[in-house]
């Protein structure tokens, strides 16, 4: 049986870079009069008291957890705590190693763009899709630059091509002030899986 028997247990895991803190009440530390009772085998053994669960629970050698507090009456089980506990860490270590969190990088071209310097964007570019991360083209115009908006358009209107095998446009190229945009998505992520 748990060392700790009295002890509220406390582990943390974290899921989309929030830490999230469980309190499971365990043996002594469970306050309600009565709870129903799922034994060592998953087997029902009804509803007792909470003294006679925990009995039941040291009878085995286990420990008795408050698997689902909300139930009417709460539901525990008898386990092994530290093994359970071991177990659900490790789930949600799996878990986290299978999340991917698209980031939003932004790139920045100018309408005057020389050939060189545009490959080395758009290779850039091509890595960070490869990533799964998201791209946010940022065409700045000076000055005079603003009246030849439409070079701008046909730049940036070329990179959405020229990535069409990494990911493709949310949408079409819009100018806030003196700045026209396009964030291209990687192939197959959500929009709402961003996070700058």
């Amino acid at each position: 049986m748990n060392q700790s028997a009295g002890i509220s247990h406390r582990y943390c895991g974290e899921k989309g870079g929030m830490t999230i803190q469980k309190y499971i009440r365990i043996n002594e530390r469970i306050r309600v009069p009565e709870v129903r009772v799922i034994g060592p085998n998953s087997e029902q053994m009804g509803v007792v008291m909470v003294r006679r669960a925990i009995e039941l629970a040291q009878e085995y050698g286990l420990d008795l957890v408050e698997v689902a507090p909300t139930a009417t009456p709460p539901v525990c089980r008898i386990m092994d705590f530290s093994k359970y506990k071991y177990d659900q860490e490790k789930k949600e270590r799996r878990v986290k190693k299978n999340q991917h969190v698209t980031h939003l990088k932004q790139i920045r071209l100018k309408p005057n763009i020389g050939e060189g310097d545009y490959k080395i964007k758009i290779k850039q570019a091509a890595g960070f899709l490869s990533k799964k991360d998201k791209v946010k083209i940022n065409l700045f115009f000076r000055g005079r630059e603003m009246m030849h908006r439409n070079l701008g358009e046909k730049i940036l209107s070329r990179a959405i091509g020229d990535l069409a095998e990494y990911g493709q446009a949310e949408k079409a190229p819009a100018l806030e002030g003196r700045v026209m945009s396009v964030v291209i998505g990687p192939m197959g992520v959500k929009p709402s899986e961003t996070r700058e």
